[in-house]
């Protein structure tokens, strides 16, 4: 994979497989998922969810050359739940890092601990991709900012799906500094990324919240034909596959069932 400063679509499509297998890993009753050639799981995590419902969120895989630290987006009703508690609470990690969305961050903060612990197995220096879709793009970019402001941001490269907006200016601000490779693709019909919205009236505390998107935006177009469908995981993957065919083909030809492909 890629450390470029510009947008890598080979590493954007193999990451894009790699969250898919998130999906898997929570939807199997067995928690089996693909792992790629040359890659072993260092281990998963679990998160907290709405009521304090554990459910499995991510895992970290390991190479010998880098590693991934991988976020599912909303598998479960209480997900959504938690993806609409859009008032903000302080960022705690991060000194001066601003307010971000409550929901997104009680289920990181949930898995936190357990992440950092993932990451101290992993030998210092070897780059590490953080990578997520919808919710997990949102955590995938908390996790980010917290990694690279305690343990250092050299080496981490960020991609994420279908994001929502996460924090508040200041927030956006020192991610913005201190991560300095972050590629956040995005789909300009499909509705999550433009949530919350740049200005968020909460109906149960009658304050406002002002949001702001992450830096690296790489705007995509492509209508799926549903609201669903111009958001889901697989629809992001056909289309950046359109544009590297022979390279889509290749990655997918890893393992049967390891791309996100549309169903038929």
């Amino acid at each position: 994979m890629s450390k470029s400063s510009k947008m890598d679509i080979q590493t954007a499509l193999f990451l894009l497989a790699v969250c898919e297998q998130t999906s898997n890993q929570f939807n199997n009753s067995r928690h089996w998922f693909l792992v790629p050639p040359t890659y072993s799981i260092v281990g998963s995590f679990e998160a907290a969810a709405y009521l304090d419902m554990k459910e499995l969120f991510g895992f970290v895989l390991e190479s010998d050359k880098a590693a991934i630290l991988a976020f599912r987006g909303s598998g479960s009703a209480v997900d959504w739940v938690n993806d609409f508690i859009a008032y903000q609470v302080k960022f705690r990690p991060v000194n001066a890092g601003g307010h971000t969305h409550c929901g997104f961050t009680d289920v990181y903060m949930s898995a936190r601990d357990r992440i950092f612990e993932l990451l101290d197995k992993l030998p210092p220096g070897k780059p590490l991709f953080i990578t997520g879709h919808s919710l997990g793009g949102a955590l995938a970019t908390l996790a980010a900012l917290d990694i690279a402001a305690n343990r250092g941001p050299e080496g981490i490269v960020v991609y994420t799906f279908a994001s929502p907006r996460v924090g508040d200016p200041q927030f956006a601000r020192a991610y913005n500094r201190l991560v300095t490779n972050s590629f956040r693709l995005r789909n300009e019909h499909d509705i999550v990324p433009h949530l919350p919205p740049l200005v968020y009236q909460s109906p149960t505390k009658k304050n406002s919240y002002l949001y702001m998107h992450v830096k690296g935006e790489i705007k995509r177009s492509f209508r799926m034909g549903s609201v669903a469908g111009n958001h889901i995981l697989s629809s992001y993957f056909t289309d950046l596959a359109q544009e590297a065919p022979t390279l889509a083909a290749a990655i997918c030809n890893y393992l049967p069932g390891w791309c996100p492909l549309p169903e038929k």
